[in-house]
């Protein structure tokens, strides 16, 4: 199972992010969510979660929004309670130290994996599933909100337009949206979520 648990940075500087985040994240499918995102305490929201490739796409949702700072959590969950927050087991534990060394600046950005228990080669995966994650937030991050517009009209799926729908759409050329897209590092970072996707499916199974 996934805890993710992020933590607004700078809260005490900027205005109150939860309900904005909550609104964006309620926007994804509900596949994936044992139990969805909500505010647990001051600042800081949670979710648990039994799928990676929503894992993945919460962390993109984060990332975008670019005030967070992200701990994931895997391992057991030993009491599921009615929200996120009621519940407890080593995933919960684990995203908590996550998120504390997220928030701590002691990493290059912030976003931590931690895998439940002592096992070497788990640890092993989720130091690669960190540093996969970390470049693509890195990407993500820095994204401008033209890419971001293009980007949106591309992700719908089986039914998402060409390029040149979308660039009718937006009039403006096609040109400019590969030229969004290239800036925006979208092949790129499409190309590596079927890995990270893996990764943290790795870790979920104990392999």
């Amino acid at each position: 199972m996934f805890v993710i648990t992020a933590d607004q940075e700078s809260s005490r500087r900027r205005r109150d992010a939860v309900e904005p985040a909550l609104v964006a994240l309620g926007e994804l499918p509900g596949t994936g969510f044992v139990r969805p995102f909500e505010r647990t305490v001051g600042d800081e929201i949670q979710a648990t979660l039994d799928a990676p490739a929503a894992v993945v796409a919460a962390l993109t949702v984060l990332n975008r929004l670019d005030e967070w700072s992200i701990g994931v959590g895997v391992g057991a969950v030993d009491t599921l309670g009615e929200t996120s927050a009621s519940s407890a087991g080593p995933a919960y534990i684990a995203a908590r130290e996550a998120v504390e060394k997220a928030r701590s600046k002691s990493v290059p950005m912030p976003l931590v994996v931690v895998a439940a228990g002592d096992d070497p080669a788990r640890a092993e995966v989720a130091a690669h599933a960190q540093g996969l994650a970390q470049l693509i937030g890195q990407v993500q991050r820095r994204r401008s909100a033209a890419g971001w517009e293009v980007i949106d009209h591309l992700s719908g799926g089986d039914l998402a337009p060409t390029q040149a729908e979308v660039a009718r759409r937006l009039d403006i050329s096609p040109a400019a949206v590969s030229n969004r897209l290239r800036a925006a590092m979208w092949y790129e970072t499409q190309a590596a979520m079927p890995l990270l996707i893996s990764l943290f499916d790795r870790l979920e199974e104990g392999k």
